[in-house]
């Protein structure tokens, strides 16, 4: 029978999604800096709004992470778009800490509900690693433009806020071009109910939708445990670092804001440079090595980030770290959408990493407050070292091209294969070989159909011929003797 797995989307809608939804993190020094400086807040405390904002993006990504399949892309990212504008612009509105902190959570929610779809979506692309470096393009390119032009336009807590918003809003009209809910269901229960061959008594239990198909056992389940978890601890290490950057380099290096703006939009032109080079880059070094070496030179970074005392150190480490952070962040995303063609373990590894990021500047606040920047730096330098062996672990064990939705099926309620290292290809697939790597494609299933034969029909001799057989006399064979 034909293949009913939904075509994936476009690429483009999703890149936009990315960007509305990493924009938050992306803007969360100066949002952090703004409420230190312009509301009743100690950095401390600034910082633990950056938190509670970053923990609705992550609460969003674990709360649609099964249920984005069965809702379909659409409704799901207009529904997070549509927070973002209304969280963002209340807490860019008004300097009440209620409604701002109010506003922050609702609108992170929104940003975590976009890159939720995004990421499902990512998934499902044919090299996913190729469409998040695009999603990583984009979102470093408007947030760098953004650090430009905010030191411009004067003072506020509202400005970042607003500028979120704005992007929410501008990537509106990309939604039109996700599909809706998906009507493979609909169109399955109608064929059950008025079978066009009466005779056709087949096995239908696979004409399901993708939400009952992906409610099976998430494939590679200790790989996904173990990259969520070592990719919650990168990105806190990371954020932890970035939301205290603005006052490193304005305590520490002795910075303005303006000059900080440049730093930090110059570091995110150098990502730009990064992701560049890892989209054409490619696959060509696998994932271990770009996602080990990475996290090791990010550590150097970071340590050499948190202890300068000058403009051309404090630019050296942001922009370098900054250079490498987007290449090693691409190539996990695409480590996570293959454990899992459906999306679910790039969703929950990516709502992990929201978690991480989420408590990233309250950490690093406290760290600043406990140790000062250069003993906040060791620390989580040597944090992203112990991470960095069991990520670059799961890129060994798991390896491999993704697999293909449509390679993967479940009948009568079981899945249809193991995804694990050594379980063999799924049942109806075969490895085509010819290139570097098997790549497990679906051949068509033939199904049996009841074997119709001919009514068996026996001629028997008439009782008139019976008889002119018994009175024909018999011929007798003379011989020659």
């Amino acid at each position: 029978m034909p293949d009913r797995t939904p075509a994936p989307p476009a690429a483009w809608p999703l890149v936009a999604l990315f960007t509305s939804g990493y924009v938050a993190p992306y803007l969360l020094p100066t949002i952090v800096g703004r409420l230190d400086a312009h509301l009743p807040l100690s950095p401390a405390q600034a910082g633990l709004i950056g938190s509670v904002l970053l923990l609705g993006s992550a609460a969003a990504g674990f709360t649609l992470a099964s249920r984005i399949p069965r809702l379909g892309p659409r409704p799901p990212a207009r529904l997070g778009l549509l927070l973002a504008v209304l969280g963002y612009g209340t807490a860019a509105a008004t300097a009440q800490l209620p409604l701002v902190i109010a506003g922050a959570v609702l609108g992170g929610f929104g940003s975590g509900t976009a890159t939720a779809v995004a990421a499902s979506g990512i998934a499902a692309q044919r090299d996913p690693h190729r469409t998040s470096a695009l999603g990583l393009l984009s979102v470093s390119a408007t947030a760098g433009a953004l650090y430009l032009i905010l030191p411009r336009l004067g003072g506020g807590h509202g400005l970042p806020f607003a500028a979120i918003a704005l992007v929410a809003l501008v990537c509106w009209p990309a939604t039109g071009r996700l599909p809706g809910a998906d009507r493979t269901e609909t169109a399955d229960a109608t064929a059950l109910a008025s079978p066009t061959d009466p005779t056709d008594r087949t096995d239908r239990t696979d004409r399901t939708d993708p939400a009952v198909r992906a409610s099976g056992p998430l494939p590679y389940p200790r790989a996904g445990v173990v990259l969520a978890g070592a990719l919650m601890l990168w990105s806190l290490a990371q954020n932890a670092l970035w939301g205290v950057s603005g006052r490193i380099g304005a305590q520490q290096a002795g910075l303005s804001e303006v000059t900080l703006g440049i730093v930090f939009a110059a570091a995110l032109g150098a990502g730009l440079l990064g992701v560049t080079g890892a989209s054409l880059l490619g696959s060509r070094l696998g994932r271990a090595v770009p996602v080990g070496v990475g996290t090791v030179v990010i550590a150097c970074c970071v340590v050499l980030a948190s202890q300068a005392r000058d403009l051309g150190a404090f630019a050296a480490g942001e922009i370098l770290w900054n250079a490498v952070y987007p290449v090693v962040l691409s190539y996990a995303i695409g480590l996570a959408a293959a454990l899992d063609p459906r999306g679910r373990w790039a969703v929950l590894v990516g709502s992990a990493s929201s978690l991480g990021v989420a408590c990233g500047p309250v950490t690093g606040s406290l760290l600043a407050e406990a140790a000062g920047f250069p003993g906040m730096g060791l620390v989580l330098g040597l944090l992203l070292l112990a991470v960095a062996g069991p990520m670059a672990g799961v890129a060994l064990h798991v390896g491999g091209r993704p697999l293909t939705p449509g390679s993967v099926r479940r009948r009568g309620g079981a899945p249809a294969a193991v995804l694990a290292a050594g379980a063999g290809t799924p049942a109806g697939s075969v490895p085509r070989v010819g290139a570097q790597e098997l790549e497990v494609v679906e051949l068509p299933q033939l199904r049996p159909r009841p074997l119709r034969l001919p009514p068996l029909r026996v001629l028997l001799p008439s009782p008139a011929a019976t008889r002119r057989g018994r009175e024909r006399p018999r011929r007798r064979i003379r011989t020659g003797v």
